[in-house]
């Protein structure tokens, strides 16, 4: 705007593997519409990624649950969800008593929906998915700078985030191989490297420098030592 504000005006959306961390999909869309709609396109991206790799692979890769915040909770979520055979562990938001007048199938997906969050493994995903979920929203738009762009469109902003998310992506995959995956580590290492380069050449250097010395008298070291300890007692 001319006064400086910026519109939200794009809403970008992640779907992320809880087993690797990885980035399996992303969407931009109109920063307007709420988590229950932007999530029907978000999982079918995911599903189709998911697919893509596995034509590549020999694994088979499919989506059998969905963990999310109470911001993608409904009752029609939940029951589409359930009809594709796709449990899920989605925070119920305390919305009260509730009517399922004629809404049996939709009342039995939230209740079951709601048993799987109380129970022990629902906690346990709900804590994964904070934990896994923050990380790459911090590097994509902390680090990364994404909480603002200067390009146009849907399209010119998808094309950012998903270099971001490809280079998020590349990060694990060399941290899974190499033990390295970003700049800042990879300065961690190098210093560690050269910490340990540094002792090995000064041990080096003592053991070269203690072979080439001439050997001291014993007599002599004897004599100074025998003295030393006679000026000590004496006084």
């Amino acid at each position: 705007m001319k006064d400086g504000r910026t519109h939200l005006a794009h809403k970008a959306e992640h779907a992320i593997d809880l087993d690797t961390g990885a980035i399996v999909g992303v969407t931009v869309q109109d920063a307007d519409a709420g988590d229950t709609a932007t999530i029907q396109q978000t999982l079918p991206e995911a599903a189709e990624q998911l697919e893509a790799v596995a034509a590549v692979t020999v694994s088979v890769a499919v989506i059998e649950e969905v963990v999310a915040d109470k911001g993608y909770h409904s009752r029609t979520m939940v029951r589409d969800l359930e009809t594709l055979a796709i449990r899920t562990y989605i925070s119920e938001p305390d919305r009260g008593p509730q009517s399922w007048t004629d809404q049996e199938p939709e009342r039995d997906a939230v209740y079951a929906n709601r048993r799987r969050i109380r129970g022990n493994r629902g906690q346990r995903l709900l804590r994964k998915r904070g934990e896994l979920l923050e990380r790459p929203c911090a590097h994509l738009y902390e680090t990364g700078r994404l909480r603002r762009v200067h390009v146009r469109g849907h399209e010119n902003v998808l094309k950012r985030v998903l270099v971001h998310a490809g280079a998020f992506n590349l990060g694990l995959w060399m941290r899974m191989r190499f033990g390295v995956g970003t700049p800042r580590s990879l300065q961690g290492r190098v210093t560690a490297l050269g910490a340990v380069l540094s002792t090995v050449w000064i041990f080096t250097y003592r053991a070269i420098r203690a072979l080439w010395a001439p050997p001291r008298d014993s007599r002599r070291s004897s004599a100074l030592f025998t003295g030393f300890v006679v000026t000590e007692s004496f006084v």
